[in-house]
């Protein structure tokens, strides 16, 4: 058994300390790699057509943290010489977690800049907090739920889990998971597309592209830029997945901007999160997803200078056709894969053999050395929220969204969910990297090659992720 799947119950009996529970090697990871000027946070937001009653909001998150009591955990006080890192389990919360701020002008862009900058801390119970925000562009009608999130304690998918044991608590409605979409299967002959990938892929031991310096922002941290866009359509029975569209946007993004700045061609890998969890009651709480990583060789995002075509965004409509057939039967092998959260490095490092304070230094160590080989980006994409999140008097989620750290050497991360056949897309970037110009301009791009991973046939049609 895990620490991720220990049963997160208090010790019986009167005045028995808290249950403890080792640090999972995701955990330890992003503990040992904290840094005060990029917090490692994830943010979720919920827009809701009405507001929900303080009192009873309260009242219902407050029980649904008690039926997942593996995110009441707070890091537990130890010597330096302590050979793990351990959560503490409590009870009940250590501090209010739902808190409704007075409205103020610009209140969505400052809840926002809190998500990015001001993590909750790992000394109190629980890592998370949820902000109800007015929203005014409503006319002061409608809300925002904005739950912030230690990444080193938990993720997006998992408190996204809590949350919506929260609405079913709250508005006394089902938000029972809705069944995922399935990948459609490759025939024995081929027929589902399964060309062969290019002899020009990267070397996994390769340093791949880093995305370009834009016009950087003098302040550290991070600044993120959220839309809304079309589900993009692919035709009935095709190989690829909307996930699989997704990742040929984002590599195509970052080729076009990179040309823009001077950079040359490349290869990229792509970090891709897989979540083999369920999302029923019996759903892990904690860091439960794995990471693996996607390559496309820089001859796949350039146009065929043998045909004359050399300006960016130049592929065919055939040739992104084959793009995205063979990157699907790369996302389908990689998380075919059995491997280890972060690898084995990550295990082995993580091995409780020398003191957490001296596996820390060797860590960041390790991670500083290993920057040039760090992925290009990540693309994280939850998929169709799988909950109704029916809040009842207050209404159904009508958007969420998400978004990743993006510490540099990455410095960038594209997060995209679906709600209500609408995709909401979240860009988030290292200020140190880019400024909010330059994260227009992105989206834009991004946008632009979405839209060319759907425009292949003439009738196309079905949207499952």
């Amino acid at each position: 058994m895990t620490a991720l799947e220990h049963p997160a119950r208090r010790a019986d009996g009167p005045g028995r300390p808290p249950r403890r529970v080792p640090f999972p090697v995701v955990d330890e990871v992003a503990r040992h790699c904290l840094q005060e000027e990029e917090p490692e946070t994830v943010h979720i937001e919920v827009h809701l057509p009405g507001t929900p009653d303080a009192e009873r909001l309260k009242a219902a998150f407050g029980e649904a943290l008690r039926r997942h009591p593996r995110i009441l955990v707070r890091e537990a006080r130890g010597a330096w010489y302590r050979r793990r890192y351990e959560w503490e389990l409590t009870e009940s919360p250590d501090v209010e977690v739902v808190t409704f701020p007075a409205p103020v002008p610009d209140a969505l862009k400052r809840a926002r800049e809190r998500a990015l900058c001001d993590a909750p801390p790992l000394t109190a119970s629980p890592p998370i907090r949820l902000e109800v925000v007015a929203d005014a562009d409503a006319g002061g009608t409608s809300s925002v739920l904005f739950l912030t999130i230690n990444h080193t304690a938990l993720d997006g998918p998992a408190c996204l889990r809590v949350l919506a044991t929260a609405a079913e608590l709250y508005g006394g409605r089902d938000n029972a998971p809705a069944a995922p979409p399935t990948r459609t299967p490759v025939s024995a002959d081929g027929a589902g597309g399964t060309d062969e990938p290019p002899s020009g892929l990267p070397s996994p031991w390769a340093a791949p592209a880093r995305v370009a310096h834009g016009t950087p922002d003098p302040s550290p941290g991070n600044g993120m830029l959220v839309a809304e866009l079309p589900v993009p359509r692919r035709p009935k029975g095709a190989p690829y997945t909307v996930n699989d569209q997704l990742m040929v946007a984002t590599a195509l993004m970052i080729a076009h901007w990179n040309r823009e700045h001077g950079s040359r061609p490349r290869p990229l890998r792509i970090t891709m999160p897989v979540d083999d969890r369920p999302r029923d009651m019996t759903m892990p709480i904690g860091n439960g997803t794995r990471l693996v990583e996607v390559p496309f060789g820089a001859g796949e995002l350039e146009p065929d200078a043998s045909t004359g075509r050399s300006g960016p965004g130049d592929l065919t409509p055939d040739e992104i056709h084959a793009l995205l057939r063979r990157t699907s039967d790369r996302t389908r092998a990689l998380k075919a894969l059995s491997r280890p959260q972060l690898g084995h490095g990550a295990t082995l490092l993580t091995a409780p053999v020398l003191p957490v304070t001296m596996r820390a230094a060797v860590t960041r160590g390790l991670r500083k050395a290993a920057g040039p080989w760090t992925s290009t980006t990540l693309l994280s994409n939850i998929g169709r929220v799988p909950y109704a999140l029916d809040f009842g008097d207050a209404g159904a989620a009508t958007a969420v969204w998400f978004s990743a750290p993006a510490r540099m050497p990455r410095g960038l991360t594209v997060t995209t969910a679906s709600t209500a056949g609408r995709l909401h897309l979240a860009l988030r970037w290292s200020r140190t990297l880019l400024s909010h110009g330059d994260g227009a301009h992105l989206r834009d791009l991004f946008e632009h090659y979405l839209n060319a991973t759907q425009n292949l046939h003439p009738t196309p049609e079905g949207s499952g992720s």
